[in-house]
């Protein structure tokens, strides 16, 4: 059995975090649920009101041999917009807002150099402001939530649209592949 890890990723609204991930090689299993906050047992009625300081997430485990921790970051940045420090597209608040969450030193760093790397050469004109973080307890989201692109796509691909997100990452990442 090949080693396994884990990523965690705030990116807004967990629905959307999903599927650029899920069927990409050596990606074994995405939870979507909340982290970052002190709250046990976080669930989405007290975690959308913004008060618990918990933010929506996706938690990936991975193949590092197959899909390194560096390939996941590229991935996750052409998912947001890591320059909007009050939420994600037209999900607003401290529950929305952008994260990488580290498990270990090794994360960290190279969370942080694709960051300083982003920001420097990347195609955004104001600077990124996604945190890094180390991880906290994460609380996987209620079942409806899982894997939300498919069991309701029209709803999902609703969600893409209408929030701005998917406008915005065609236009910023034009030349690559987001999903």
């Amino acid at each position: 059995m090949k080693e396994t890890k884990t990523a965690i990723f705030a990116g807004g609204c967990f629905w959307c975090m999903v599927k650029p991930f899920d069927e990409q090689p050596g990606i074994r299993g995405i939870v979507s649920g909340y982290t970052g906050g002190t709250e046990e047992d976080a669930v989405y009625e007290r975690v959308k009101t913004g008060t618990t300081n918990h933010r929506e997430a996706v938690e990936i485990v991975y193949e590092p041999d197959v899909f390194p921790y560096e390939k996941l970051l590229e991935l996750y940045w052409q998912q947001v917009d890591p320059t909007d420090d009050g939420g994600q597209f037209f999900d607003r608040g401290p529950q929305y807002r952008t994260a990488v969450f580290y498990q270990d030193e090794e994360q960290r760093q190279l969370a942080a150099a694709s960051r300083e790397a982003l920001d420097k050469n990347g195609p955004f004109h104001e600077p990124v402001v996604t945190e890094i973080l180390p991880a906290r307890p994460f609380y996987p989201a209620e079942e409806h939530h899982q894997k939300f692109y498919k069991k309701n796509p029209d709803a999902y691909q609703k969600e893409r649209e209408e929030s701005g997100r998917e406008d915005f990452l065609k236009h910023t990442w034009q030349e690559k592949s987001y999903e």
